[in-house]
């Protein structure tokens, strides 16, 4: 990828396939050591961050005994990344990204430690609560585009995909790892022990960072301190169809397809009339679906368009089919394919844009990404409820998985015309294949018809 004066704004040319990668295993990004201390340092860092969302929501329930305490204390941590999102990748794109992820992750486990101090005093009240959840909201809007162009430093494009999807697969495993120890300590021990142990589990990456060998590590070119480069990113974004596309359909499926917290406990409790337990299955099942989504997409080691496409088409006909499913075990099972798809998505879309920016752009443009995924879905919530709670719990899941349908669908069709490319059918392997060409193959092969019908 060039990294000249003319990369950031020249458009790169959409194709139907990357290049084959070389073949390699599952795990191969774990061979690089600096990647392996990253991997192994937020594997226990996740775990605790899972740890707290749960212990900071019981917390804030028993300290006020509303939900809408609950709702105002996850607005408030994803509220920053709504606000400061852009601000933040500007940041990245100036500053070494290995020494921020040690300012960053500090910060984050002052927040556990601080709650753990005044839960365990017994002198914790609401707003406390609130403050740390902002708080950590501010940290993760510098962190998170930090973490994401990080991954290409230490393992290269090579490997990127493959990183990326390990990065989920973990962030999956500590989902269903997280909850149930949580559960445990709090009905153990209490709400303090688990703030604790988050703030304490920071030392892991942390010593991990510490340990990286620099010189192993595949530096970007940094953006120089400068006026509009705010503007400069979404410029830059908004010419390059193969990057905005993705985001664009991103947007669309955090917004509308994402709202499972409201899908699942409704369907737990008024559709199929069976409490908690059924709603901690629904999402149990999803997480495992997610994990062996992220394991998949390593194993692909590429990230296509095509695939992405495909996998939000998928993502959100198998959500319409749940949404009318009458039986619950079959409404459970198919919690797994939504979870596989609907990770495939994100990792999809995360591997294809980080390999298509200029290193420079990178935090930026992983910051436009990532709040745009991670914004959408608080955005959409009370849209989706409101269709959910006016017109039926089916309905509402329907409609978040028809409007991923249609928008995947469109875009579609967008990056084909972009591309010059065409529907065709044809036979694979003895199989009819439907899939897009590019259109100059199907002219030349016009061309030759005509050629041959002429001569004869």
């Amino acid at each position: 990828m060039s990294t000249g004066p003319g990369a950031a704004s020249a458009p790169a040319p959409i194709t139907p396939t990357n290049p084959a990668p070389a073949k390699s295993s599952m795990f191969s990004s774990l061979k690089v050591r600096n990647y392996r201390l990253f991997f192994i340092g937020q594997v226990v860092s996740n775990t605790g961050t899972w740890m707290q969302r749960i212990a900071q929501d019981w917390l804030v329930l028993s300290l006020t005994g509303s939900s809408a305490a609950v709702g105002i204390t996850t607005a408030l941590q994803f509220l920053p990344m709504l606000l400061f999102g852009l601000y933040g990748g500007v940041l990245v794109d100036r500053l070494p990204k290995r020494p921020t992820l040690l300012v960053t992750q500090s910060a984050m486990a002052l927040t556990g430690l601080a709650l753990a101090l005044l839960t365990l005093s017994g002198h914790v009240q609401v707003w406390h609560v609130y403050v740390a959840a902002f708080a950590v909201g501010l940290a993760t809007v510098v962190d998170n585009p930090a973490r994401q162009s990080f991954v290409s430093e230490m393992v290269g494009p090579d490997q990127l995909q493959n990183a990326v999807s390990l990065n989920s697969a973990n962030f999956q495993s500590a989902r269903l790892v997280g909850p149930a120890v949580a559960g445990l300590m709090i009905t153990g021990v209490g709400t303090g022990w688990a703030f604790l142990f988050n703030g304490l589990s920071f030392v892991a990456p942390i010593a991990g960072l510490m340990l990286m060998r620099a010189r192993e590590l595949h530096p970007g070119r940094r953006s120089p301190r400068g006026k509009g480069q705010l503007r400069e990113g979404l410029r830059y974004v908004a010419g390059r169809p193969d990057l905005i596309w993705p985001v664009v359909l991103v947007g669309f499926v955090g917004t509308f397809g994402y709202n499972f917290p409201v899908w699942l406990s409704a369907f737990a409790d008024n559709v199929f009339h069976a409490g908690a337990g059924a709603y901690s299955l629904f999402n149990t099942l999803m997480a495992v679906g997610s994990l062996g989504g992220a394991l998949l997409a390593a194993r692909r080691g590429t990230a296509r368009l095509r695939v992405l496409i495909a996998a939000a088409i998928g993502f959100g006909a198998l959500e319409t089919v749940a949404a009318v499913t009458p039986e619950y075990w079959l409404f459970a099972a198919l919690m797994v394919p939504i979870g596989v798809f609907g990770l495939t998505v994100n990792v999809t879309a995360n591997t294809a844009v980080q390999m298509g920016t200029d290193p420079a752009m990178r935090g930026r443009v992983m910051a436009l990404f990532m709040m745009v995924f991670m914004g959408g879905t608080p955005l959409g919530a009370p849209l989706v409820g409101w269709i959910t709670d006016a017109y039926g719990e089916r309905v509402g899941f329907a409609a978040g998985g028809l409007v991923s349908v249609a928008a995947a669908t469109a875009i579609g069709l967008v990056l084909a015309r972009v591309g010059n490319l065409r529907l065709a059918l044809g036979w694979h392997r003895g199989h009819p294949s439907l899939r897009f060409v590019p259109r100059e193959r199907e002219d030349e092969r016009e061309d030759e018809r005509e050629e041959l019908t002429a001569a004869a």
